[in-house]
């Protein structure tokens, strides 16, 4: 039996609206706020700033109060809260910080449903007991949530399909099922049994590795999910903040028939893909959404999530390369290079087509800052031709540099900490290979040109640099593909030598334009790309 979602009306279309008069949602996931606070005037501070994030419910985690007069407190929490409350009083054996008498816990969570709150949690463990000890006495309006928290792994499906049953069977109204990622495939299976879910399920896996679960939880049914008030500040890891969840993942728009992108790497974090892409989808009124994917293994990673519905990934370091084996079809362009960084599911046949956007991105923003600096006109053919051009990497992103400036009628020279990558790929490309140690003495002539494709210098480690100052003189134009931050530690100093920069943003506009057009179908929005990119 579903529960209808008593925070929500329908609208004629079949959307749904808020009650408060909100706007506009294609999904009934509710928005849940977790309050964590050592005194109750703090707890009421909070409730305020969550219905000002436009958040559904509050729960509250009276295992946080340091000093807690039950009847007089939850009084007041019921009565301040602007907005439904839900109770938690979660126990050190649960993963919480309550230490104390295990009768006293549950007669607590007994009178906040007495004194109005609209729903409770309890757990599974105790759950059986506590719902026979309520009987006839349960307010109509509070719904009793038995949850379930796994801090090691997540089970497989008949496991957990085992444990919504056992949950189920306590008599609870909504069953809540949180897991740990191991790998980011462990969601698929909280995924399949939200989705088939026949009660209302509350399914989330935390993590880095599981904050994919608390996202699409819209696309697969789920009864809400947690978003915290600041960055940081969580109740459970892997949290995003409801700021995140409204505005960069416009999650109130997502529903069964969205499509899932996302960024593959690891780590993928700092990645500003999910900004520019969502921003893009939302104006363009096109119906997909954009997440951080952190996976350890590619292949595995495909295999899992093989339905249409995930139609489309951007794939970064370190899986440019092991793209290529996994795609049932290659660009030809993307097979001379041996790197991948973006991939298309056919959406008739579900099969992997993969191609490289970086080489395009990367090689006209160095040409623009060419003619720039140097006041070329675009007429006379590449300014690259001839040049001599050092790539530092041999990597995916290195790969395509060299293809691309070798392409343009550059000579090229690999740089790389191992000598032997860099000799391969030199031999590929027909160019000349140097181990990273012997680059800072390395200057045949001026006015060369420099690219750094590995990820030193990268936020955290911003003091690193692939090359001693005194070495960049020789460089005319200096490129970095690190974007996080935006002037890098080796591209400060190349300025301050006099060379041209070009920053890793514009390469990364450059190649997200026709992924955006892969992806979609609709041309790329190149003023917002900029736009959007300019905030960070």
């Amino acid at each position: 039996m579903d529960t209808v979602n008593p925070l929500l009306v329908s609208s004629a279309s079949g959307l749904k609206m808020d009650v408060n008069g909100g706007e506009m949602r294609k999904n009934p996931t509710l928005i849940c706020a977790p309050l964590m606070a050592d005194s109750i005037d703090k707890m009421v501070t909070l409730m305020a700033k969550a219905k000002a994030t436009t958040a559904d419910l509050v729960e509250i985690r009276l295992d946080s109060l340091k000093n807690f007069n039950p009847f007089e407190d939850l009084n007041v929490l019921i009565k301040q809260s602007p907005l439904p409350t839900l109770f938690t009083y979660r126990p050190v054996w649960e993963g919480g910080q309550y230490d104390g008498d295990e009768k006293k816990r549950l007669d607590v969570l007994r009178l906040a449903m007495e004194l109005g709150a609209d729903y409770i949690d309890v757990e599974l463990k105790v759950a059986h007991e506590f719902i026979k000890s309520i009987g006839g006495k349960k307010p109509e309006k509070i719904k009793v949530i038995v949850s379930s928290h796994n801090y090691q792994s997540t089970p497989s499906v008949v496991e957990l399909g085992n444990l919504v049953v056992k949950i189920q069977s306590t008599g609870a109204d909504i069953v809540k099922i949180a897991t740990t990622a191991i790998d980011i495939t462990d969601v698929a299976r909280i995924f399949q049994i939200t989705v088939h879910s026949q009660v209302p399920i509350i399914g989330l896996v935390m993590g880095e590795r599981g904050l994919i679960s608390r996202i699409l939880c819209t696309k697969f049914g789920g009864y809400l999910t947690f978003g915290t008030l600041e960055g940081g500040v969580v109740s459970a890891p892997g949290q995003p903040t409801i700021n995140d969840l409204l505005n960069l993942y416009n999650f109130r728009q997502l529903g069964p028939d969205t499509k899932v992108y996302g960024i593959i790497g690891k780590p993928v974090g700092h990645s500003k893909s999910p900004m520019l892409y969502n921003e893009a989808f939302k104006s363009a009124g096109f119906n997909g959404v954009f997440v951080h994917l952190l996976v350890d293994d590619l292949e595995m990673f495909l295999q899992t999530y093989s339905s249409t519905d995930f139609a489309g990934f951007s794939c970064t370091i370190p899986h440019k390369e092991t793209a290529v084996k996994c795609c049932d079809e290659v660009d030809p362009v993307a097979k001379s290079i041996g790197a991948v960084n973006c991939i298309i599911r056919r959406q008739s046949d579900g099969k992997l087509f993969g191609c490289n956007t970086d080489y395009i991105g990367a090689i006209s923003a160095i040409e623009d800052g060419l003619q720039a600096g140097y006041n070329m006109s675009s007429a006379a053919g590449s300014p690259l031709a001839g040049k001599l051009f050092v790539v530092i990497g041999a990597g995916g992103a290195g790969k395509a540099l060299a293809y691309g400036a070798k392409q343009k009628g550059a000579r090229v020279v690999i740089a790389n900490r191992t000598y032997e990558r860099a000799r391969e790929l030199a031999d590929v490309i027909g160019g000349d290979a140097l181990s990273l140690d012997d680059l800072a003495r390395f200057h045949p002539e001026d006015g060369m040109i420099l690219a750094n494709t590995t990820s030193i210098g990268m936020q955290p480690n911003i003091d690193q640099t692939p090359m001693p100052k005194d070495a960049l003189k020789y460089y005319s134009l200096v490129f970095d593909a690190v974007y996080t931050p935006k002037i890098t530690r080796l591209l400060r100093e190349a300025k301050e030598t006099g060379a041209t920069i070009v920053s890793g943003l514009e390469m990364f506009i450059g190649q997200a334009y026709e992924q955006f057009e892969r992806f979609t179908g609709l041309p790329a929005p190149k003023e917002q790309f900029r736009r959007t990119m300019s905030k960070y």
